[in-house]
């Protein structure tokens, strides 16, 4: 679960600890690499890679994915700048509450389209295409009526706040002649998250498929070539060992190439999490265990103000012990526990900073670090960092090509 190469990393971890705790996300930037040429290894020709910003923003992160995708997936401004800071890859960008200053990036040429979610974005979008005198290109986002049993987020099928709903589009494609400066590029499908079911996310984009050609062929779109069908692919946290299954789903796409290339589609798959995730470890250092009306508990330098996913999805977060045999507080007496139950919260003032709980251990000091893996997405950068305003974590890279670059943020 913990990659060779952070492993082989803790040892010089621990000696520059000095006086402060550790605390730190380490990024395996090698392991990512050979993850991303493997998923872009394995997709056929009319499929195209992007990478879903929102999951990882972190600049090394972006710079380590750019050669191996073939475009990004951008809801914000603020991603869309760092993007265009080391890249000029194509850019999508798609927000349910767009800003002006948002749109403008598409109409001065730097974004290769934007997610139609509503008639209001066809009006404001056909509004600034007049004002520059030129066509925008677009994707209609759907609210489609298909169900991904095994997500764990819908998006669409259900009254959400994304895209258009599915009934409706046919009435909005009707009203394009009042939009003379869109260019309907294709559609947004994207419905999903973290669905661990390879043979329900190819039907879906079958689904996709079907729903595109028929309103291609009946409101005769010919430059609707772009079929997005978003993320969505998952990552298992309850059970790592049985991980999404890439290779079915490789296979099945294969299976869909003679029906894309004949209709002209080209099929976006913006992953992130499943891109991402698990070149991400969290790390912190156990500063005390204790007992509380009968339960054990380890206490960490960090918690949910740095990783918040355990506590947002209510769940455990895998974990491994990395025993530490000096300890650094003597001659005071060193706590521990040895074949016990044990909850590991943070140092957060609220009960809610749990980030595993009554997970067993054979062993466990205060001193040993307990490294959270599958950190990679949706850790840092969704976590409330100055609740109580303690100290951020540091940052190591681990990249046999570009050495190890740390930073404190």
């Amino acid at each position: 679960m913990i990659s060779k190469t952070v492993m082989a990393f803790l040892p010089s971890l621990l000696k520059i600890r000095k006086k402060e705790p550790i605390c730190a996300y380490i990024y395996d930037i090698h392991a990512l690499k050979n993850h991303v040429q493997h998923i872009r290894e394995t997709l056929p020709g009319y499929c195209s890679l992007y990478y879903a910003v929102k999951a990882n923003p972190d600049p090394s992160i972006l710079q380590a994915l750019e050669k191996d995708i073939d475009g990004f997936d951008t809801a914000s401004e603020g991603e869309i700048v760092k993007v265009l800071s080391l890249s000029d890859k194509p850019i999508i960008f798609g927000a349910p509450a767009k800003k002006d200053k948002e749109l403008e990036y598409l109409s001065k040429g730097k974004l290769q389209t934007v997610n139609i979610e509503s008639e209001r974005d066809m009006q404001r979008l056909n509004r600034l295409g007049s004002m520059e005198g030129k066509k925008l290109s677009v994707l209609i986002r759907v609210n489609s009526t298909y169900h991904v049993a095994n997500s764990s987020h819908r998006m669409t099928g259900v009254p959400t706040q994304f895209g258009i709903e599915e009934d409706v589009i046919p009435t909005l494609l009707r009203k394009l002649v009042e939009y003379p400066y869109l260019e309907v590029k294709g559609f947004h499908f994207h419905a999903m998250s973290n669905n661990l079911d390879a043979l329900d996310h190819l039907k879906f984009i079958s689904f996709c498929r079907d729903r595109m050609l028929g309103w291609k062929a009946q409101f005769s779109l010919t430059s609707a070539t772009t079929l997005n069908a978003g993320g969505g692919i998952g990552v298992n946290y309850h059970q790592p060992e049985n991980p999404f299954d890439w290779e079915t789903f490789s296979s099945g796409l294969y299976q869909m190439e003679d029906t894309f290339t004949h209709e002209g589609l080209r099929l976006i798959l913006e992953l992130g999490r499943y891109m991402v995730a698990h070149c991400g470890y969290y790390v912190a250092e156990v500063m005390d265990i204790k007992k509380n009306h009968g339960e054990h508990f380890a206490l960490i330098r960090g918690g949910t103000h740095h990783l918040r996913l355990p506590a947002a999805w209510k769940m455990s977060h895998p974990h491994t012990i990395y025993p530490v045999e000096k300890w650094f507080d003597e001659p005071l007496p060193r706590p521990g526990i040895k074949g016990k139950n044990v909850t590991v919260a943070g140092e957060l003032c609220t009960p809610n900073d749990i980030l595993i709980r009554q997970a067993y251990v054979e062993r466990l000091c205060a001193g040993d670090l307990i490294i959270f893996p599958m950190a990679g997405a949706y850790g840092w950068t969704i976590s409330h960092h100055d609740f109580l305003s303690h100290s951020h974590p540091a940052f190591h890279y681990l990249d046999s090509s570009l050495e190890r670059r740390d930073f404190q943020n």
